[in-house]
């Protein structure tokens, strides 16, 4: 598949530039291109400075720093006012260091003075969102959301692909790995899904871009120990209110691909005998709704008629 994220940066926001070119020398010569012309696409910061002031050489590290942790959603310009006078005197800088930030074309924002650290990557963040805003959805973005969407569709191949991509650019995105995960998942390769998931830190356990494909493993680890499916209607229909029997069958049509059948024996359960195991019947429709997904039809219908038994 050909990579749809640049691999010179410019997938993640560089807006077209190369890493080095992130933060540049600029002259009056060259500040139409690289401040007026570039912030069309993303925030640009100008730094007025010089040689022989002491606070910009606290505030330039700093600020350099800032716009390298943005990774290319914020650019950044240092101009010389001693080899840059006239541009200087245009833009009345009175006292450096000075600094202008600018986007789509317009100056936004800016400071004079040195600054503390927290308050210089503040400075950066507020642009960076500015621009996010402005410029819509990432190329990270978009391709999880079509990773996402070819994954919904089956294609578990292109899927994998896309979200292969974003891993290369963000090795911790959770809805890359969450993705990946469901991958293997849908392909039956439940072993190295669930290593995929054991491998994981705490932290991304608790992310909810990782409540689907956590429950679609806990049912596969159910269904293991299910049952036939045969034999188990033939217990279902030999006792009707053999509440295990058909708690188990619901698991077993499950791992068999039936959804809308295990969701109808669950709720039967429900309407036989709601209390039955502390509500295993309820909770275990939960778990399914987690598996499929909050915006699936059957997730819908099946939530819709629970509620009507639950509420009748």
């Amino acid at each position: 598949m050909e990579p749809i994220i640049g691999g010179d940066g410019a997938g993640l926001g560089m807006a077209g530039g190369a890493a080095e070119d992130v933060i540049k020398d600029g002259s009056q010569q060259t500040f139409a291109q690289d401040v007026i012309e570039a912030s069309m696409s993303v925030p640009v910061i100008v730094d007025f400075w010089a040689p022989w002031c002491g606070p910009c050489k606290q505030l330039g590290p700093q600020l350099e720093a800032a716009v390298q942790a943005a990774r290319g959603a914020v650019r950044m310009v240092k101009i010389n006012i001693d080899e840059n006078q006239q541009l200087a005197a245009q833009l009345r800088i009175q006292s450096i260091p000075t600094v202008y930030a600018f986007f789509q074309g317009q100056p936004v924002d800016g400071f004079q003075g040195a600054q503390p650290e927290s308050e210089v990557k503040a400075f950066v963040d507020r642009l960076r969102k500015a621009g996010e805003a402005g410029r819509g959805p990432s190329p990270i973005e978009q391709a999880i959301e079509q990773a996402q969407a070819a994954l919904e569709a089956g294609d578990a191949g292109a899927a994998s692909a896309l979200f292969s991509q974003v891993l290369q650019h963000e090795p911790e995105n959770p809805e890359a790995l969450a993705g990946l995960i469901g991958c293997y998942l849908a392909g039956g390769d439940t072993e190295t899904a669930q290593e995929m998931f054991d491998g994981l830190t705490e932290e991304l356990h608790q992310h909810p871009a990782f409540a689907s494909v956590a429950a679609q493993l806990n049912l596969q680890a159910q269904a293991g120990d299910a049952g036939e499916v045969p034999k188990l209607m033939e217990q279902v229909a030999a006792n009707h209110n053999d509440h295990q029997a058909r708690f188990d069958l619901a698991l077993a049509l499950h791992a068999s691909g039936q959804k809308q059948a295990a969701a109808d024996e669950l709720l039967e359960i429900v309407r036989r005998q709601r209390s039955w195991k502390d509500e295993e019947a309820r909770k275990q429709l939960l778990t399914f709704f987690e598996a499929w997904g909050p915006t699936d039809p059957l997730t819908i219908d099946t939530r819709r008629r629970l509620s009507s038994l639950l509420f009748s």
